[in-house]
């Protein structure tokens, strides 16, 4: 992917469909669109899924709470979904099961989420291997023995799946790109271009170099999650129903600090859910969900969240006694919700819609990191009714599409290929959990930063592989800034805090080489860096 080639393309030609905003429903709409034969462009103002597509409780799941809201359709939907992503990037979307600890005083009680729970299987067509498993009080406490004792009923066992939702909507980029779509990031849409009242694209910055130009297209597609009606009101079609955001928090906290055997889906006594899930060398707890009117462009993680989140913690595993002391970062994140009169944060609907201006700009808006695929054939679906009834356009098959790194028989083949990279690895001195780190963010991929990693070894192997994932994130992804690798490429800004923050400057300079920085940009990147280090740690 050559971001200076797209520009050009962006610059000089006419595109069918031109996508604003690089999350995952952008992402999946390219590439969805791209592979049905349509000329398509997507742009964002910031680096891909640099929103709410890095900062959600990172999961593909079912929406198991949606049953209580009654939404059997979007359980169904979004359940079934799991399987397709599942098999789509087996490395990347990784099973996980969940337990559930059911209790005397709050809940929907045990024979209750029995039902639910077989509801859930039924809707989302679970194997017969995955479906829920009722668990006996001793069961429960025997899964899970840092659960606090007092009014554990009973508990269960079912199937999710956990994902890195940035690394997934980068996939669904490049293989938008493999299908002939232009993509760009730190291209900001500013304005709309009209013809007859009809928007024939748009106006656009480039957010490195701050030069302008003109993007045109038949269709446009508002994407951009948070800043939908930021869109819809530059377009003045911003009426009816319109966005309720609200924030979701995260944080992070060593293993050996909340040692959970599994992850854990735990209710509090306020009715919030949360969830408690262990990655490696890490355990990461989230999420809170409040009403929020802040700046969309700097979301942060406050004291009260933090606090929040910890009490939760020590209410349900008492001998944690997790502190302010034991958070090693945090992210936050915002959902785009449309909003329902009367009705409080957690209880408002998670489905998706569309929305259809008289200029005719599409917007979307809603929806969940699980349903994205189905929301992208939603789009597109409409935008080649509505705009192109006459061209020979192919059906969506995007659930034949495997993803970048991801070509796995079944799962058992990624469990082999952390093996064989355990060899190679111990090779260069680097040993603990550093291939299955390896292989469940980039698949098959991973052999080719090995073999970078291979040929440039120094006396450093920690920082030479950090340098490796750098160098794929470069020439094969778009990273444009150490962020974007530090932080969306390889997750290392939120789940090892303490390995970038030893490595920062020899990753700057390594950007900085590539780029051909000046020391003032050098010195200003690795600023930007260190800023962000301590923001996710400064409550």
């Amino acid at each position: 992917m050559n971001r200076l080639t797209n520009l050009s393309q962006l610059k000089s030609e006419s595109f069918d469909l031109l996508i604003i905003g690089g999350g995952i429903t952008g992402a999946g709409i390219a590439l969805d669109a791209a592979s049905r034969g349509l000329r398509t462009a997507l742009i964002e103002k910031e680096d891909f899924a640099s929103g709410t597509s890095s900062r959600s409780t990172k999961l593909i799941h079912g929406g198991l709470r949606y049953l209580k809201q009654l939404e059997f359709a979007l359980v169904k939907e979004v359940g079934s979904e799991r399987a397709i992503v599942h098999r789509l990037a087996p490395h990347l979307v990784v099973p996980e099961k969940m337990l559930l600890p059911l209790y005397e005083k709050r809940g929907l009680g045990y024979w209750l989420t029995s039902i639910g729970l077989k509801l859930y299987d039924w809707l989302a067509g679970v194997k017969q291997v995955d479906q829920r498993k009722m668990l006996t009080r001793p069961q429960t406490l025997n899964y899970e023995p840092l659960l606090k004792t007092d009014d554990v009923k009973g508990g269960a066992i079912y199937a999710e799946y956990r994902t890195d939702d940035a690394r997934l909507t980068i996939e669904l980029i490049k293989l938008a790109v493999s299908k002939k779509a232009c993509v760009s990031n730190y291209v900001a849409a500013t304005e709309f271009i009209y013809k007859d009242e009809k928007i024939i694209g748009v106006k656009a910055t480039d957010e490195i170099s701050k030069a302008e130009f003109t993007i045109t297209a038949t269709t446009v597609v508002n994407a951009t999650g948070p800043w939908v009606d930021e869109l819809r009101s530059i377009n003045k079609s911003k009426q009816g129903k319109e966005l309720h955001l609200t924030k979701g928090v995260h944080i992070v906290v060593p293993y050996h600090r909340l040692p959970v055997r599994q992850a854990i889906y735990f209710d509090v006594p306020d009715g919030r859910m949360i969830f408690a899930i262990p990655r490696g060398r890490i355990t990461y707890v989230g999420t809170t969900d409040t009403d929020y009117q802040g700046d969309k462009n700097h979301v942060m993680t406050s004291r009260e969240d933090a606090q929040y989140l910890l009490h939760a913690v020590n209410e349900t595993f008492p001998s944690a006694l997790l502190t302010f002391a034991d958070i090693e970062s945090s992210w936050a994140g915002l959902r785009p919700l449309i909003h329902e009169a009367g009705k409080s944060a957690s209880e408002l609907s998670r489905k998706d819609e569309i929305f259809e201006s008289s200029s005719g700009l599409i917007s979307i808006a809603g929806g969940k990191l699980t349903g994205y695929r189905k929301m992208a054939e939603r789009v597109v679906d409409k935008v080649i009714d509505r705009d192109f009834p006459d061209r020979d356009l192919i059906e969506c098959k995007t659930k034949e599409f495997i993803l970048p790194g991801g070509d796995f028989k079944e799962y058992a083949d990624v469990k082999k290929l952390e093996q064989e990279l355990v060899g190679r690895l111990d090779a260069l001195n680097l040993r603990g959990n550093e291939a299955t780190n390896l292989v469940h963010l980039y698949g098959r991929q991973a052999l080719l930063i090995l073999d970078h990693v291979e040929k440039n070894r120094t006396e450093h192997a920690e920082c030479d592989l950090i340098l490796g994932k750098a160098w794929f994130a470069i020439h094969y992804e778009m990273a444009i800034v150490p962020l974007d690798f530090i932080n969306r490429r390889s997750g290392l800004l939120f789940f090892n805090h303490p390995k970038i923050s030893r490595w920062v400057h020899p990753v700057v300079d390594y950007f900085a080489s590539e780029f051909n920085w000046t020391e003032e940009e050098k010195k200003n990147q690795e600023l930007e860096v260190h800023q962000a280090l301590k923001e996710v740690i400064n409550f």
